[in-house]
């Protein structure tokens, strides 16, 4: 306790007094300085604020324009990022690209759009109750996962579209004393529309290094009549090949269901806790929206999934058949694997452009 430097805040030490200096990125403070924020004299609210003067929410948010980069926020560390709030328009969900780089890197650690990234992936809002993902109404994305840097940090928003998006955001760190041996977090996009008959849907692959895999989100339109998650979802760990470390039975009950979620009997049964949920379910409406669409996620947080050397996760696709056999699916597979690991670490596959991330 003597020696508490912010990391693992909880309330069982809320109270120990800490050397720690609390910071804050947004758009009304752009470098996070001590008693700066507040001063902007232009921006997105200097109309509305026109009678008021400095002060009063004159630059509440940015835009972002068509074709760009952003650069959110620079950070001198050592320190660590405790919290993350953002919002904009649902249209843009998948093409506003969050990238966050650690220690001078030139690869992004974290590159996913930002909808996926807080489990609204298929850009209508879906409210999300669990531990380091909050979605409030209405898309008020909260992310609570801890991320130590030791040397800086480089927080990006890549606009992929040719229309100009508001972006709101506010980004909560602390400059402190970082413990030496930390991993990085990490979080990696995948999409494939269609996966392939009696393909296998990696979730995650060429992971180099020490971590610990903490969480999985899942977008999934099933394009198949029937049950569909029979599929089971394996960890290859420290040089397994063919067959995996850790195997589990089945889909929804890998994101801590159970009987398909029916309940009551017929019905899906949307939940959202504190690691686990099946949280948004969207169902056809007779005319063009044709398939059922899910979004779940799954956080290994009170049992991550430990790796020495290298990791690999994959999942199943599948349904029934007639003859009481399973049924190898065809669906739209979107996720998000996020993990902590050991730096440097392997560039990710090159993310799809504009056209293969929209969901029509």
């Amino acid at each position: 306790m003597n020696n508490f430097d912010h990391i693992g805040i909880g309330l069982e030490n809320l109270f120990v007094l800490s050397d720690a200096q609390s910071r804050s990125i947004s758009a009304e403070n752009f470098k996070g300085e001590k008693g700066k924020g507040g001063m902007a004299t232009e921006g997105t609210g200097a109309f509305a604020a026109r009678e008021l003067g400095q002060g009063w929410k004159i630059s509440p948010s940015i835009i972002v324009k068509g074709k760009s980069v952003f650069t959110l926020a620079e950070i001198e560390g050592p320190g660590v990022i405790n919290h993350m709030w953002f919002t904009s328009f649902p249209t843009g969900w998948r093409y506003l690209i969050l990238r966050i780089y650690w220690d001078g890197e030139n690869d992004p650690s974290v590159e996913v759009p930002i909808g996926d990234f807080f489990c609204n992936g298929w850009g209508e809002p879906s409210n999300v109750n669990s531990l380091p993902i909050v979605v409030n109404p209405s898309g008020g994305f909260n992310s609570y996962w801890l991320m130590p840097f030791h040397k800086s940090t480089k927080i990006t928003i890549q606009n992929i579209s040719e229309e100009d998006f508001t972006l709101y955001y506010q980004v909560d760190y602390t400059l402190s004393k970082i413990p030496e041996r930390i991993a990085y977090f990490h979080a990696q996009f995948r999409r494939n529309n269609c996966v392939g008959y009696k393909e296998v849907y990696t979730i995650l692959d060429n992971v180099k290094g020490q971590g610990s895999y903490v969480g999985t989100y899942m977008a999934r339109q099933v394009n198949n009549n029937g049950w569909w998650g029979e599929g089971e979802v394996k960890f290859y760990l420290d040089g397994d090949t063919d067959f995996p470390t850790i195997c589990g039975t089945g889909t929804e009950d890998y994101f801590g269901g159970a009987w398909d979620w029916e309940q009551p009997k017929g019905q899906y049964c949307t939940y959202s806790t504190a690691f686990l949920g099946m949280h948004q379910l969207i169902k056809p409406d007779g005319l063009y929206r044709s398939q059922q669409r899910f979004g779940m996620y799954r956080w290994h947080i009170m049992d991550p999934v430990r790796f020495q050397k290298d990791l690999r996760v994959t999942i199943q696709l599948l349904g029934w058949r007639s003859g009481n056999r399973y049924l190898p699916l065809q669906d739209d597979v979107a996720s998000v694997a996020y993990w902590y690991q050991s730096e440097p670490h392997v560039p990710f596959p090159t993310l799809p452009d504009k056209d293969h991330l929209e969901v029509i």
